[in-house]
Order: C-alpha cells, then sequence, then structure tokens
C-alpha cells in the first residue's frame, strides 16, 4: 500500500463516518501523524494532497519544517507533550498545537511565540486526561478552565478547544472519553467558545467522528506500522 492509498482508504473512511452521522465531511479535518516518518515521506503526502501534519517531538519537526521549508503546503500541529525548554522550537514551526496541559506552559507558550513576532496569534488546544491514566500527559477536567484563563491571558495565543487520548484499543472507552470531552466542551462554553475537538486516531476516527470530532490524527492507516521511538 502506497501512502496515496492509505490516504485514500482515510478520506474514504472520514466520508463514511461524517455522512452516517449526518456531519458534513469537510467538518473533519485529517492530520497526518508524520512522527518518526521522513521527510520524503511527508513529500508523498503532499503529492496526494494531504496538507496537516502531526508531530510529537520538537525537535524532529523543527528538522522537518526546516527540511521543507522551500516546499509549499505544511501545516504543522505539534500533538505531543510540551515541555517548556521546547516552547521556543514549537513556537517557531507550529501552525496549531494539541497539547497545553498546565498554567505553565500556557505562559512560557504565549511569551516564546510572542518573541517570534508572528502575524497572528497560535491556534492552541487543551488537552485533557479523560481517561485518567497516569502514563499519559494531559491537564485533570477540573483544571480546564484556569488553563483557559491562562491562555486567554496570552495576547498571541487563541484557544480553539480540546484534545485528547482515549485508552488503546478499547473502542468501549474511547466513545466513553470521546463522549466525556465533548461535554467537557460544553461545560466550558460550548462550541461556540471552543470549536474544536481533537480526537481519535487510526483505529477509533469512526466512532471519535459519530461523538463530535473535527480533527482526527491518523498515522498508521496512512503510512503503514513503524517501530515506535524509545
Amino acid at each position: 500500500m502506497t501512502i496515496a492509498d492509505g490516504l485514500a482508504r482515510v478520506r474514504a473512511r472520514i466520508e463514511g463516518a461524517a455522512r452516517a452521522a449526518g456531519r458534513d465531511p469537510a467538518s473533519v479535518k485529517l492530520v497526518a501523524v508524520s512522527k518518526t516518518r521522513t521527510a520524503e515521506e511527508v513529500q508523498q503526502a503532499l503529492a496526494a494532497g494531504q496538507s496537516a501534519f502531526g508531530e510529537n517531538y520538537a525537535q524532529e519537526l523543527a528538522a522537518k519544517a526546516e527540511a521543507l521549508s522551500s516546499v509549499s503546503g505544511p501545516e504543522w500541529h505539534f500533538i505531543g507533550h510540551l515541555q517548556s525548554n521546547k516552547a521556543r522550537i514549537v513556537a517557531r514551526h507550529a501552525q496549531m498545537i494539541h497539547s497545553i496541559d498546565s498554567v505553565a506552559i500556557a505562559r512560557e507558550l504565549g511569551k516564546r511565540v510572542a518573541r517570534e513576532g508572528r502575524a497572528a496569534p497560535l491556534p492552541v488546544l487543551i488537552e485533557v486526561n479523560v481517561g485518567r491514566e497516569p502514563q499519559k500527559a494531559g491537564a485533570r477536567a477540573s483544571e480546564i478552565e484556569e488553563i483557559a484563563v491562562a491562555i486567554r491571558a496570552q495576547d498571541m495565543l487563541r484557544l480553539r478547544g480540546l484534545m485528547t487520548v482515549p485508552p488503546a484499543q478499547d473502542h468501549g472507552a474511547a466513545e466513553e472519553c470521546f463522549r466525556a470531552l465533548r461535554s467537557l466542551r460544553d461545560l466550558h462554553g460550548g462550541e461556540a467558545m471552543l470549536p474544536e475537538l481533537s480526537m481519535g486516531m487510526s483505529h477509533d476516527l469512526e466512532i471519535a467522528i459519530a461523538c463530535g470530532a473535527t480533527i482526527v490524527r491518523v498515522g498508521t492507516a496512512i503510512f503503514g506500522p513503524r517501530e515506535e521511538r524509545t
């Protein structure tokens, strides 16, 4: 299977899931998770019409963004855990950050984005550890409001919504997690205040779309299996 084939199949899945949920397929954005993939693989996806790519590691994001700086089209999303000492790198290269999970990170990122002299505020999402899994990053539900206030205090950040990573390979738990994230969005201003819900991956994107996902993050179903970084 080529990358173009993988993209075509994922797009068909997104369209089918959206229509089954009574939604416009255009209301769901596909972010191709390109972590550990090469710049050449990203170029193949670009040639197949994909524009948004998700990276988990700051240095890898920077390397690919610089390698492809002469290529039009890549829109970089940072989807991994963001550390304060990596905020400068991410502020320079990302067009959206999905993983703000503390007041301290919101403040540090806001400061770094301001120093970059960007023309417009950087869209960000609050990552919520809905499943309360100790091995995963993300804010507690009780922390959302405090983090939202901190983000909105930063002139160069724009809060756009919420993100979560569900328990792995458990569709029932994933659906519960996705519905909980949507409920948390409703509790904190609703769609008008938080229009984006980033949730759903290769194995559960249909469930996520049925639960209201506006962004799905898909890697393996596009690029094929990969070895995880240790």
